[in-house]
């Protein structure tokens, strides 16, 4: 996974996980990318620093410090906590579920799962509704 500085066109600044620069290229591209702020789709890369590990000893985050972090994961885990009570985990089916709900083929339900960057470009010309989600791991929590 990699972390992006993004900024819409509207000059609203973010960031956003992916697993990778192709990701991040073929959902911007199918407008799956928009701004928190304003919700608009013209999204591209801002400048960012690097982020470089060193072999120093790094001083520990006091608790207060790490708060806003430790609130965000919170937030996430909550979520999917809530999405995974709430709805059907058809795993890599995702696209094929997402089809035969959006043309009445079966009942309308909620449905999560994994659908690979062609799918989600072909959701997206289809005007089928969906969302990513930032799914956070359950580890440490």
């Amino acid at each position: 996974m990699i972390r992006f500085a993004l900024r819409c066109v509207c000059g609203h600044r973010f960031d956003s996980w992916f697993r990778d620069n192709r990701g991040f290229e073929d959902l911007s591209a199918a407008g799956c990318v928009s701004c928190p702020a304003c919700g608009g789709s013209e999204v591209v890369k801002a400048p960012m620093a690097p982020h470089v590990t060193t072999s120093r000893a790094v001083t520990p985050i006091s608790s207060d410090e790490a708060t806003p972090q430790s609130r965000l994961r919170e937030v996430l885990l909550t979520l999917r906590h809530t999405v995974e009570a709430n709805c059907e985990n058809v795993g890599s089916a995702f696209a094929e579920e997402a089809r035969k709900i959006h043309y009445g083929e079966t009942p309308a339900r909620g449905i999560y799962g994994e659908a690979s960057s062609d799918d989600v470009k072909s959701l997206v010309e289809e005007d089928i509704l969906f969302s990513p989600l930032p799914w956070v791991s359950r580890e440490d929590s």
